[in-house]
């Protein structure tokens, strides 16, 4: 089970002011620190089938909330091969280091506006035959 407030937590302790190009290896580890273990990739645009590995599940566009822990993928640009990835801690994103202006993590990114994924963790419980609790919901 993921513990989406030890991971934030961990992201707001140990992110810096500025960029040190170490975006999936921060939000990795306090991804990781919430009880989760992921298959380590070198590019962020890559993490996506960790987190669908062990829990998370993508979320449909378009989006209207985020939630504390929500993870975001973000595709490559001219000079940014490795994409970007970033954990919303429920005010702003973080990454590596804090993103006031948003999503995006900087300005080519905010102006050429690339595709994303975000990530929802999606807790679900076994339930009797023929029957799905999700959070301890019943659904059918």
């Amino acid at each position: 089970m993921w513990a989406a407030e030890k991971s934030v937590a961990y992201l707001n302790q140990h992110a810096k002011p500025h960029s040190l190009g170490r975006c999936a290896e921060f939000v990795r580890l306090a991804i990781e620190a919430g009880g989760v273990k992921l298959i380590h990739h070198f590019s962020a645009k890559d993490y996506g089938s960790s987190l669908l590995r062990v829990g998370f599940k993508s979320i449909d566009h378009p989006i209207t909330h985020f939630t504390p822990g929500d993870v975001a993928i973000i595709q490559p640009i001219p000079g940014h091969p490795h994409g970007h990835m970033t954990m919303y801690n429920g005010r702003i994103w973080i990454s590596d280091f804090h993103q006031p202006h948003g999503l995006y993590p900087g300005p080519t990114y905010r102006k050429l506006k690339p595709r994303f994924d975000i990530y929802r963790y999606q807790l679900v419980i076994a339930a009797p035959p023929g029957k799905t609790l999700l959070h301890g919901v019943q659904l059918a």
